[in-house]
């Protein structure tokens, strides 16, 4: 149209291998929005504030609509407050006349865990389940996926994913940007698709494109096949690390060469899910036959996929990994050999930094005495074999620095692979059948991603579901607990406040250290248990064959099986049909909620822009190191009863046992404005401890970061953040530059941020300052405890330098990250959501 998109975008990404390294700026219209409701409740509450300020401006409130489509999945509001131990195990009857036939052996224990779990669910989020209700049908083209449908990306995967879109008779390329960092998970069927902030996936939902600089492309060659033992959460790990090494921040990935047609769809979308662990922005699998193969074994229509296979033929999209005349041209390219990949976990705190297992026991104990960091715990050495021993329901138990506590399989990354999951659930049924249990305190946990993996679990007789957790005896005797995961994540608190070790692995490992009841073990040369008769097991007599796993994947994991689960997957929940929603098109708020609450971003909008004005004499809020993420910025997880939130709640007549979790509660800005910065994990420099604490400079007092930012706020003082390198690792969360909008934070200098981050400061009108190359605030001798003047042009560039000076006499200059002028257009307008409502209202 020649403003969004002219003739001149086309030709830079034509002209790719010139213009690449320029930091040229494209538009992208992606073909369509995917949400969760952790992250979508917040979009729909924009989205209904907007209709608000649309009318006050004198405009059409309907015009806040979605254009682009948009699937918003129920998938994350479900907490495990009841856990049960439930194996099913397929058999094979020896005696009676049955003799010989299969059968289904079930051990159980509360095994009303799931219906108890997911009626506590809409007991404590009804208010907001009601509110997307209303949404979906307030809005147009907006499609709500219900609760206990499954995770987003596996929904995403096995039933929304079109490949290519058919519209108005064309046929264009499927295209995807979700409100979730790990929506690159769809790239492993050939979608391209990456995770943006809220703010943006809104204004994409409005019609705007993404603004962005034309990536690099890494090509990374796989080849070989892995070795038997290996899984693709190992493939995965041993990635991650390398493209971290690689440096792909920004870049997108792109997988080719004979290797790839060794990896299931599963596999891809395993490896594309942890995207943003090594930073790339996409981890892109072309479509080949396998991904074909794929959308037939998940029940697509098959006419429409021979046409969506046709189509790609003719557009030269096919490809044949084993053909290397098809091989694209890379910005560079980098290879692995799958055959040397071992079986690994990720961990102590960070997913980038692999330990093979057979190295996890002496790695553990080298953490164990490390200095505090990413690899360290600073236990004295006198301390290591410290010991504390309790009695659970009746048995006397010991805990020791190792020990596993939680055990869980959960999150998309692993979920959607049927390899892996059938394979805990074989090496579950050999423990069982050798005699092996758990440990009762240990909080065991599945999460099907998927009513298709449920479907395919129960079918084969693979379906495992387990029990509960200890806490008090961890801070009795300060140890250092484990959690063992097969997720994506594992930052400090993330996980639970009380396991400060934290190991991403395969789900078949997960199970197998749930066994072991301990992280300081050696699988080669130390049993996983001994059995009622005294035999040592070993985890290599347990451990399924590749070839064992296969053949019950092959039985079991078929096109029928996903149609039977998604034609039914939106009527499916009974308690959502129940909901009684509003039908008016302007949501009416509801001043009593502590849920969905009108927010304050629009509060004396007008139409006439406002000129940009010079940060005064800024007091810093918070002053950081490296690799601080949204989990530590964004409110996450459960609302501890000492903090500014739960003051909050409880003035509004709520308990503690009612105030859910801060991921509930993201719809209600005076909770999340509380909640951020309330990681119990933060290092702020001011503060000798971690906590989510700081300094009030002018009173000299130690104070809530919330309470800080109010004495700022109602003094009329401005507020800024320093920090290091990767400010904003992590989860793409908007509320990771909301809430700091809210506490008054104008501007944010940082060494580097994470792409999703700084694009989402951008969209709430918070400055992204960044440091000149080979500076940082230690190179320029800043305290923090200065006061800073950050000098705004009137006629603004993207990323150009500006002049900030300090009330010590110092001047220094900083790069003000607008990378594009669409960004500028922004920022001129106080945020994206302003703009839009600008535009809509004129």
């Amino acid at each position: 149209d020649e403003f969004l998109v002219k003739k001149g975008d086309v030709e830079n990404i034509l002209n790719w291998k010139v213009v690449q390294h320029k930091n040229v700026e494209v538009p992208f219209k992606p073909a369509r929005v995917i949400l969760q409701d952790f992250t979508g409740v917040p979009a729909v509450v924009d989205f209904a504030a907007m209709r608000d300020a649309v009318k006050k401006l004198g405009g059409d409130p309907e015009k806040i609509n979605p254009i682009c489509p948009a699937d918003l999945v129920i998938d994350h509001s479900i907490q495990v407050d009841f856990n049960s131990l439930i194996l099913f195990l397929l058999g094979s009857c020896i005696y009676g006349e049955n003799i010989g036939e299969p059968y289904l052996i079930i051990f159980t224990c509360r095994s009303d865990s799931l219906k108890k779990n997911q009626d506590l669910e809409f007991e404590r989020n009804k208010e907001r389940f009601e509110f997307l209700k209303w949404g979906s049908q307030a809005f147009k083209n907006m499609r709500i996926i219900p609760p206990g449908s499954g995770i987003i990306h596996q929904v995403n995967l096995e039933y929304l994913a079109r490949v290519v879109m058919d519209q108005d008779g064309y046929y264009y390329p499927d295209s995807v940007v979700g409100t979730d960092s790990h929506t690159t998970m769809i790239d492993g069927l050939g979608v391209l698709g990456w995770g943006v902030g809220g703010i943006e996936a809104e204004a994409v939902m409005l019609g705007q494109p993404i603004s962005m600089v034309l990536p690099e492309v890494v090509g990374y060659k796989l080849l070989g096949n892995p070795q038997p033992l290996v899984t693709s959460t190992d493939i995965v790990l041993t990635v991650t690390k390398h493209l971290r090494q690689v440096g792909v921040v920004g870049k997108f990935v792109e997988f080719f060469g004979p290797g790839v047609a060794q990896l299931s769809i599963a596999d891809r979308a395993t490896i594309a899910n942890m995207c943003p662990e090594y930073g790339a922005t996409a981890a892109y699998f072309p479509v080949d036959d396998i991904s074909i193969g794929y959308l037939i074994q998940t029940g697509r229509d098959k006419e429409k996929v021979m046409c969506t296979k046709k189509y790609l033929e003719a557009v030269g999209m096919l490809r044949d990994f084993k053909n290397s005349s098809q091989d694209p041209d890379f910005t560079q390219v980098v290879e692995l050999d799958l055959h040397t990949v071992v079986p690994c976990c990720s961990g102590p705190k960070r997913p980038q930094d692999k330990v093979a297992v057979s190295d996890m026991k002496k790695d553990f104990e080298t953490c164990l005495g490390a200095k505090q960091g990413f690899k360290g715990f600073q236990i004295a050495p006198d301390r290591h074999n410290t010991i504390v021993k309790f009695n659970f329901e009746g048995c006397d138990f010991e805990l020791a620095h190792g020990s596993v506590v939680i055990a869980a399989i959960t999150s998309c990354t692993n979920t959607s692979n049927p390899s892996v999951m059938l394979g805990a659930g074989l090496l579950a049924k050999k423990a069982v059948e050798a005699g092996l249990t758990v440990k009762p305190y240990i909080k065991t946990s599945l999460s099907p991603g998927s009513g298709v993996v449920t479907y395919y679990l129960r079918e084969s007789g693979c379906f495992s579901y387990c029990s509960t957790f200890v806490s008090n005896f961890l801070l009795q005797g300060d140890l250092v607990a484990v959690g063992v995961l097969s997720g994506n994540r594992n930052f400090e608190g993330r996980v639970h406040p009380n396991t400060r070790a934290n190991y991403l692995a395969s789900p078949p490992l997960v199970i197998a250290y749930a066994i072991a009841g301990t992280i300081r073990i050696d699988f080669e040369k130390e049993p996983l248990g001994i059995n009622a008769s005294g035999k040592k097991i070993f985890l290599k007599d347990i451990w399924p064959t590749r070839n064992e796993i296969q053949v019950v994947e092959h039985q079991f994991v078929i096109p029928g099986m996903f149609k039977e689960v998604y034609q039914k997957i939106e009527t499916v929940n009974e308690s959502w049909n129940a909901l009684d929603a509003p039908s008016d098109k302007l949501y009416t708020w509801n001043p009593k909620s502590t849920y969905i609450k009108s927010p304050p971003f629009f509060d004396g909008l007008t139409l006439a822009l406002q000129t940009p004005k010079t940060i005064e004499d800024a007091y810093v809020l918070l002053s950081f190191g490296d690799s601080v993420t949204t989990d530590h910025i964004s409110p996450a997880g459960n609302i501890a009863r000492n903090s500014p939130a739960a003051r909050y709640l409880m003035s509004r007549g709520l308990t503690p046992r009612e105030f859910n979790s801060y991921g509930s509660r993201r719809g209600n800005d005076a909770v999340m404005a509380r909640g951020t910065f309330a990681n119990i994990r933060l290092v702020n420099k001011f503060i000798d401890k971690q906590g989510p604490q700081t300094v009030h400079f002018p009173s000299g007092e130690i104070l809530d970061v919330f309470d800080a930012a109010e004495r700022y706020k109602q003094a009329g003082h401005p507020l800024i953040v320093l920090a290091g390198k990767e400010y904003g690792a992590g989860s793409s969360r908007d509320w990771a530059a909301k809430g700091p909008f809210l506490l008054g934070v104008k501007a944010v200098l940082a060494e580097s941020y994470e792409r999703i981050h700084r694009s989402n400061l951008v969209g709430m009108g918070v400055i992204p300052l960044q440091y000149l190359p080979g500076e940082d605030a230690g190179s320029l001798g800043l305290t923090g405890r200065e006061r800073y003047t950050i000098i705004i042009p009137e006629k603004l560039k993207p990323q150009m330098n500006i002049q900030i000076k300090l009330d010590t006499g110092k001047t220094f200059h900083a790069i003000m990250r607008f990378d594009t002028d669409v960004e500028l257009t922004y920022f001129h307008n106080g945020g994206i959501l302003n703009y839009m409502i600008r535009k809509m209202a004129s």
